[in-house]
């Protein structure tokens, strides 16, 4: 079992930059391939960032891209998204979730754990 608690959220305006954390436990960290999600009212959960065990690897989402950016700490068991450049249409809860697969993966359905999640409010 593998607890994840997401933090960093908050209510900011368009153009501003939000860091998000998500501190593991319970588990070997390093084991486990990472990523960040987003739901929006009305909207399906969509993945904006993922991260291969040993960090090598990052996939972002074509509205995540140039502006997003994945990153994990193993020693610290916590992985990161620093978020630039926020638009409105960045508001939503994210999620991290951990996947026992050793490559990034995007698939909703590929990932074993999943926090609680924080939201990130971006006004205009």
């Amino acid at each position: 079992q593998v607890q994840l608690v997401e933090s960093g959220g908050g209510l900011v305006q368009a153009g501003d930059s939000l860091r998000l954390s998500c501190a593991a436990s319970g588990r070997t960290f390093s084991n486990y391939s990472m990523g960040w999600f987003r739901q929006a009212p009305g909207k399906e959960r969509e993945c904006v960032a993922a991260i291969s065990r040993s960090g090598g690897t990052t996939l972002y989402a074509d509205s995540a891209k140039g502006r997003f950016t994945i990153s994990r700490d193993n020693a610290k068991n916590t992985v990161y998204l620093q978020m630039n450049s926020l638009k409105p249409e960045d508001t939503a809860v994210y999620y991290c979730a951990a996947s026992r697969g050793r490559f990034a993966r995007v698939s909703y359905n590929e990932y074993d754990y999943w926090g609680q999640g924080t939201q990130v409010t971006v006004s205009s």
